[in-house]
């Protein structure tokens, strides 16, 4: 295992100052970043993406950011693609890959190989479709807590999407969600090197996705917004315009929220957000925690990482 190359993640829920540091890192140790962002892939949505400004890109370049028009989607399976070949022609220059962002997701499907899952199919997701609209989505929710526990206690009943998927993949293989994500793949051929950053205290994370919330209004969020809406060709259920914030402002846009609303509810979907991360990341093994704006986090990435 010892001569596998190395690799660097630096996790952590939004607004907990992972761009900073990953920054300071690129100024010590020879890394390279990547980004591990489902929101951050696409171009014209900067702003609300919290996105590395140029000062920060000429500092510390980021790849896979600005890699795809938001008409478009963007799988965990496209992500490993992409980022291993990145990875790859990183470690190939004898430089050290480092991922950072909060989609846990991408990370984990990155560490583990993707599951075999079987693709959609859109005559039974149809039937789905059609049933919701018969019973309600409860109903549905009611069904997979029988077939699967597991992915019924961890998919929330207003959530369709992935609700819809998870009866998808049992209608069409016979096994749930919850068996096929057991079976792995491969795994990341890198020794890596896990960290998440986060506050210590919750209510200053909330303080902070406040704060930044409000930076965004102030830089032209709502000016952003306005001009996907004029390209005429997106809609409210891409997984572009759900990104948090870009929905709650799409709706204020449409006039189905005040302005206040829009933003006391663009504020608790980052909330929403980061606490998902943080539930993946409490029961995430092998991760070094770090406190958002400590002094010694530097160090303490470069005594473990650099040293590899």
């Amino acid at each position: 295992m010892t001569d596998l190359p190395t690799a660097i993640f630096l996790m952590g829920p939004t607004a907990s100052g992972k761009t900073d540091l990953a920054i300071e890192l690129c100024q010590t140790l020879p890394c390279d970043i990547i980004s591990v962002d489902s929101a951050l892939i696409y171009r014209g949505m900067d702003i609300g993406t919290a996105k590395p400004n140029a000062d920060e890109l000429r500092l510390a370049p980021h790849r896979l950011i600005d890699i795809l028009d938001p008409a478009l989607s963007y799988s965990a399976a496209d992500f490993c693609r992409d980022a291993l070949r990145e990875m790859d022609e990183i470690a190939s220059r004898g430089r050290i890959p480092l991922l950072v962002g909060g989609t846990m997701l991408y990370f984990k499907a990155l560490l583990e190989g993707l599951s075999p899952l079987p693709s959609a199919d859109p005559a039974i997701r149809a039937g789905i479709e059609a049933d919701a609209a018969r019973l309600g989505w409860q109903a549905l929710h009611d069904e997979l807590v029988r077939l699967d526990p597991v992915a019924g206690a961890r998919i929330h009943p207003n959530d369709p999407q992935r609700l819809s998927r998870a009866l998808e993949v049992y209608r069409i293989s016979g096994k749930t969600l919850t068996e096929l994500t057991q079976v792995q793949g491969e795994g990341l051929p890198y020794r890596v090197h896990q960290f998440a950053i986060a506050p210590t205290d919750r209510a200053l994370l909330h303080e902070r996705i406040e704060q930044r919330f409000d930076l965004m209004l102030a830089r032209g969020f709502e000016e952003e917004v306005r001009a996907l809406r004029a390209r005429g060709d997106l809609t409210a259920d891409l997984p572009s315009i759900r990104c948090v914030g870009y929905r709650q402002m799409w709706d204020y846009l449409a006039g189905e929220l005040g302005y206040d609303e829009m933003r006391y509810r663009g504020i608790v979907a980052t909330r929403q957000l980061a606490k998902r991360q943080m539930t993946w990341l409490r029961g995430w093994p092998e991760v070094t925690w770090l406190g958002s704006g400590e002094s010694d986090n530097l160090a303490r990435v470069i005594a473990c990482a650099g040293a590899a």
